[in-house]
């Protein structure tokens, strides 16, 4: 695994003079995240998840009405798993075309991709009932289960969390050391008003994209790097 300051420096590296396609991405999701929640939520070191922007937990969306409940569950879920690996193919490729893959991505394979998600947060949920830190703990254990969602369709969407546990064995600290690396980008951005948190973003994603790619390597599975 690299340090943090190398996933950081390479994420860097994909957006320098192509910021705008990424931005542009993270405004749509972030607007669409909002109206699917009923509420602006800014990134947090506790979610731990491969997207750790505007989180959605399924107690939460029970509690905002059906109606968010459903929004989440047919647009903001697949749209995670789009976001995710639209910036993952952004750091591996240098595909700018950022807002065009996130939706072919979420509309691929849709249902696979719902029911994947659900059961992610559905577990987190169960977890974080039980008592708040193992639900933290295993934020950072489901983490890496969008980008599993896409690349492996073949799986059922209930193995790829399981796949991103036994994946984040050994490493739940270190992604969320990634994480809390950021958190001075993090406080400066909220003080724009969440503005700059547009451009923190695709630099946060194209990190634990790294990150996971290693994650790959380490497992004996392909990685790709532009």
């Amino acid at each position: 695994m690299k340090t943090n300051q190398e996933y950081k420096n390479a994420a860097l590296d994909r957006l320098r003079g192509n910021w705008s396609p990424a931005v542009i991405a993270t405004l749509i999701y972030a607007v669409l995240a909002v109206v699917c929640t009923g509420s602006v939520q800014v990134p947090t070191l506790l979610q731990g998840q491969a997207v750790p922007h505007a989180d959605f937990n399924v107690g939460l969306a029970l509690g905002c009405g059906s109606a968010s409940f459903l929004l989440c569950l047919f647009v903001l879920f697949p749209l995670t798993v789009g976001f995710a690996n639209a910036n993952k193919l952004l750091y591996e490729r240098r595909d700018y075309n950022v807002t065009r893959n996130m939706t072919d991505i979420s509309m691929s394979n849709y249902l696979h991709k719902v029911l994947g998600i659900f059961l992610m947060e559905l577990k987190i949920a169960l977890w974080t009932f039980l008592f708040i830190i193992p639900g933290i703990v295993m934020s950072f254990a489901y983490a890496m289960t969008p980008y599993i969602l896409e690349e492996h369709p073949e799986i059922g969407a209930w193995e790829a969390s399981t796949r991103s546990r036994e994946m984040m064995k050994g490493h739940k600290f270190d992604l969320f050391w990634l994480y809390l690396s950021f958190i001075g980008w993090i406080l400066l951005a909220i003080m724009t008003l969440g503005i700059g948190l547009l451009w923190l973003e695709p630099y946060m994603q194209g990190a634990v994209a790294g990150f996971y790619n290693d994650l790959k390597a380490e497992r004996g599975e392909e990685a790709v790097t532009a």
